[in-house]
């Protein structure tokens, strides 16, 4: 059994040991490597199902453990969510439309360590309003990295977040965050994708966490549907998420979850 290394905040985040960024590189590295393998499996005419049963291939190809299969009773190693399903999309029998857009969130476990990414995906061809969705949400994510240093706060990544959404009149989901990680799949802190500069906890070298905005091109409103998991826009407005896993260090944040062949962000083909 692993001990967690380092010391607590008063706010109880974890401080980890510069050692534990390479573990953290090794998790991150082999999630953000199934998101690229996947890229060439999204197409119309796909189902969600068979994109998933491809990831748990890939998981165990991998030699990794996926975080998700058995995590609260969830079956599936990843969560799709198309079009206006906001996140915790589960895989089955959708089949995928030209023009559809997809988040594929994937989580590993390496050595340990967890490794938590997600994506936009598009089935053939976006149409205008989804690709600048897909653009304004990456860039607010790419925002709310930049504001991650040691001594601003968790309320300057929220606010660079919303402010980047808001300024193009898109929402920011409310009802999900970002939160810690490291040898655990969920910790402190809770990392909101809104928020005023200054509030919120201090931040500092050793910190892990994810950051993963969902921004509706409608309201920020969401439901959950009766299967407990599958979160959708209250008025069916597209949305869209981009997640990395990030690290501290004393230059700013070190993202764990880059993506090797540069697929991050989607190409529209």
């Amino acid at each position: 059994m692993h001990t967690n290394s380092g010391r607590l905040t008063k706010d109880g985040i974890r401080i980890y040991e510069a050692s534990d960024f390479a573990g953290m590189h090794a998790a991150g590295r082999q999630a953000a490597e199934i998101l690229d393998e996947i890229a060439p499996h999204i197409f119309p005419g796909q189902t969600t199902g068979e994109i998933d049963r491809l990831i748990t291939e890939m998981v165990t190809v991998s030699g990794s453990t996926s975080a998700t299969i058995g995590y609260r009773g969830y079956q599936h190693a990843s969560c799709i969510s198309v079009n206006h399903v906001v996140c915790h999309g589960i895989p089955g029998d959708k089949v995928l439309k030209d023009g559809d857009i997809l988040n594929i969130d994937v989580t590993v476990i390496v050595g340990g360590w967890y490794g938590d990414t997600s994506r936009m995906y598009v089935a053939g061809k976006p149409n205008r309003k989804a690709e600048r969705l897909i653009q304004v949400t990456h860039d607010a994510l790419m925002k709310g990295i930049e504001a991650a240093k040691p001594g601003n706060t968790f309320g300057d990544i929220g606010h660079a977040i919303q402010l980047h959404a808001e300024s193009y009149r898109m929402s920011i989901v409310r009802d999900f965050c970002g939160h810690g990680l490291g040898r655990v799949f969920h910790a402190a802190p809770n990392v909101l994708h809104y928020g005023r500069p200054g509030e919120k906890a201090v931040l500092e070298e050793g910190m892990f966490f994810t950051i993963e905005p969902m921004v509706n091109l409608g309201r920020p409103e969401t439901k959950v549907l009766a299967d407990d998991w599958t979160a959708v826009t209250r008025d069916k407005s597209l949305s869209a998420q981009f997640e990395h896993s990030i690290g501290i260090t004393a230059q700013g944040a070190e993202i764990f979850t880059s993506s090797p062949k540069g697929l991050f962000h989607p190409t529209y083909g």
